[in-house]
């Protein structure tokens, strides 16, 4: 009995801090795309907030831009384009769950770029949206 309650209590504590791993910061998860960005493109200085507004309030050749949904004020609340569901603001300044976990950041802009764009996006372009994102000022 003693001993189970030990084996419930350990796996309760390790599956806690296992959240806390995965938890990351939007500047960590900025600067890994910092990182990454100074191995694919050639004289990279940094990320451009005015670069990421323009990509993201742009329809590079397609209907939709990040705007369709996130609005063109990202602090505020959003909403799909084809489903209507309500979308929270996307702005790490006026949503604190925004790109805290790498797994669902990258997720998210797979599947948004692919809408957007019809491909992936690039790790310069994912970096100067969260540099513009992540500027803004509720």
């Amino acid at each position: 009995m003693v001993k189970n309650i030990l084996l419930i209590t350990l796996s309760v504590v390790t599956l806690a801090s296992m959240n806390t791993v995965y938890a990351e910061t939007p500047q960590q998860i900025l600067d890994n795309y910092r990182t990454q960005a100074k191995t694919e493109v050639a004289n990279f200085k940094d990320f451009s907030a005015t670069n990421g507004e323009t990509f993201f309030k742009n329809t590079h050749g397609s209907d939709w831009s990040c705007a369709t949904c996130h609005t063109s004020n990202p602090l505020k609340q959003g909403k799909h384009a084809s489903t209507s569901k309500a979308i929270d603001p996307l702005s790490p300044n006026a949503n604190a769950k925004r790109f805290t976990e790498p797994a669902k950041v990258e997720k998210w802009f797979k599947r948004n770029c692919k809408d957007v764009l019809k491909r992936e996006c690039t790790t310069l372009e994912k970096g100067d949206v969260m540099a513009y994102l992540m500027a803004l000022k509720p």
